[in-house]
């Protein structure tokens, strides 16, 4: 970490330049054992690609022994030497990454493993969730505690806690399932254990002749920066967004990605507020909402509805779920008898008993709370839903069941999906088009797959390399594109193009193209199949010369291989 000075307090600092300095806390003293508890799950793709070399160079330095303690299987693959699975309190599964990743023994480790999306298959085919919820730590059940969600349990199972023991070939490799030699043997195949659900449907093709759902054109939000209390006065500008365009036709999901600070959010908000932008102009159906009145607004509200981050904090504790999900409707006028029916309706489209309908928030668990927030963003009947972030605070486990609620709900109801996520895993998984913004412009949009298999824009490039993949052969080989300090301050004056500060490109460029990259602010232009703000888009593969390459092997610049390396367990079947 550069030097920042001692009289430095930690809200001065970014999120990853504040984990660097607990790094450097932590190896002070020169330890043995480095404890990392979730050391990246709170940063971007391309911060936690930092710290991940931090801290690999921190054991080095110290020869320190590492327990990375984490959900994300990815970062497991790529930085671990061996791993232990829990599951209630207790190790169900030990061995080598390769073994676990490769050749896992327990049914909880292979349904992880189909649960998360990976970058190579996302998109292809449906997660496969794991159904039911941990058991209470403080009533465990008799026998194995996976049982109740295993689908391959038998009578023995609910009555006999197994213990961990070899069952294949490789002695450190141990596991707790009483069917695990079966696993290991291939009587079992490990597919068959968690089938995946049937396939995903077309995707709705593009039609230039349609009507946008949503079309946001020259879109600005700029915010005064403030300083004084007495007499106040404009010190600088905050430029959220600053001239975005983008449109999502009837059906399908468009991404917006990008790092946090970068204008997504504000992007969202200024949508959903429907009042004319200070620059630009947003369309839904082909209304301008800058020039609708009040009640043909309301109407228009109820064509677009939003699902949050935090279904706990989006939810009103004091209401039952039944209240929660009709209260649009209740807004809007609609009568008792009425509500009540479109509430069961709801209920049973999300996956819910209609039953549950009396109980309160905090008697649900996440996923049951985020399919709350789904169906009451549906109860208007919108075409356009806003998802904002909203399986990041869901466990692994659970994110994959609400994934395929939201790719089931768009085939049955025609949704469009405004689809807004750090995970790009997961956004490849669920979306037809994808945006890239980096501090309040866009720098790269098109298709899903041609922006994530033929990324052009450095910045693009860069966060795909930096996003894990859950296997640990594949991320051993991967070259990775590590950028240069954090996203600069949305204040920061920057003439030209705003990348350019980070840009690995730009370092390899001649003087006289710099010069470009200083003085011209780049627009999007066409490119192959998508659409880059890059002067030198032609010549971004470049930027392997810069970058790291974690072993002898080679792999492409995207960070990914054919599926056809993927063990069994994890390829599509």
């Amino acid at each position: 970490m550069p030097s920042v000075g001692p009289a430095r307090t930690p809200h001065e600092f970014s999120g990853g330049m504040r984990q660097r300095a607990m790094i450097a806390m932590a190896i002070a003293n020169d330890p043995r054992v480095i404890i990392a508890d979730e050391p990246t799950t709170a940063l971007d793709v391309t911060i936690q690609a930092q710290i991940l070399e931090v801290l690999q160079k921190a054991r080095e330095v110290t020869g320190a022994a590492v327990v990375l303690i984490t959900h994300d299987l990815g970062v497991v693959a790529g930085h671990a030497d061996r791993v232990a699975v829990m599951y209630a309190g207790k190790l169900v599964e030990r061995g080598s990454v390769d073994e676990i990743f490769h050749d896992p023994h327990m049914p909880y480790t292979v349904g992880l493993l189909r649960s998360v999306p990976n970058m190579q298959t996302a998109g292809s085919q449906r997660l496969v969730p794991l159904e039911g919820r941990p058991p209470s730590l403080a009533n465990l059940p008799k026998g194995c505690p996976f049982a109740a969600r295993c689908p391959i349990a038998i009578d023995a199972c609910h009555d006999i806690e197994p213990e961990l023991a070899m069952h294949g070939t490789d002695p450190d490799h141990v596991s707790a399932c009483i069917r695990a030699d079966e696993i290991a043997s291939g009587a079992l195949a490990r597919p068959e254990i968690f089938p995946r659900p049937e396939a995903l449907g077309e995707i709705p093709p593009l039609r230039p002749d349609v009507t946008p759902a949503v079309e946001v054109t020259d879109l600005t939000k700029h915010f005064p920066l403030m300083k004084g209390s007495v007499f106040p006065r404009r010190i600088g500008t905050v430029r959220a967004v600053d001239g975005i365009s983008f449109s999502i036709q009837p059906g399908r999901t468009m991404g917006l990605v990008g790092e946090s600070g970068c204008g997504k959010t504000t992007t969202i908000l200024e949508i959903m507020e429907m009042v004319a932008p200070q620059s630009g102009s947003i369309r839904i159906n082909g209304t301008d909402v800058a020039t609708v009145s009040r009640k043909d607004k309301a109407t228009l509200r109820k064509g677009i509805q939003i699902v949050f981050q935090d279904p706990m904090g989006a939810i009103d504790p004091r209401l039952p779920v039944g209240e929660v999900i009709t209260e649009p409707l209740l807004v809007q006028g609609v009568p008792r008898a009425e509500r009540d029916r479109k509430m069961t309706e709801l209920l049973e489209l999300v996956g819910l008993d209609p039953n549950m309908s009396d109980r309160y928030p905090h008697e649900f668990s996440g996923g049951q709370r985020q399919r709350i927030g789904i169906a009451r963003a549906l109860a208007t009947d919108p075409a356009v839903v806003v998802l904002d972030e909203p399986v990041s605070a869901l466990d692994v486990s659970i994110q994959a069941g609400v994934i395929n609620l939201l790719e089931d709900l768009k085939e049955r109801l025609g949704l469009s999906f405004l689809f807004v996520a750090h995970d790009l895993a997961v956004v490849r998984q669920i979306a037809d088009d994808v945006s890239v913004m980096y501090l309040g412009r866009i720098v790269e949009q098109g298709p899903v797959d041609a922006v994530f298999d033929d990324p052009r824009h450095p910045y693009t490039k860069a966060l795909i390399s930096a996003a894990p993949i859950p296997d640990p052969r594949i991320e051993r080989a991967r070259t990775r594109i590590l950028l240069d300090g954090d996203l600069p301050s949305p204040t920061q004056e920057i003439s030209g193009c705003r990348f350019r500060t980070r840009c690995p490109l730009y370092r390899l460029l001649p003087d006289a193209d710099r010069r470009r990259c200083d003085s011209d602010d780049p627009g999007l232009r066409s490119s192959a199949r998508s659409e880059v703000a890059c002067h030198y888009a032609e010549r971004s593969d470049l930027v392997l010369e810069t970058a790291s390459v974690a072993s002898p092997r080679t792999s492409s610049i995207d960070g990914t291989t054919s599926s056809e390396t993927l063990p069994d367990h994890q390829r599509e079947d």
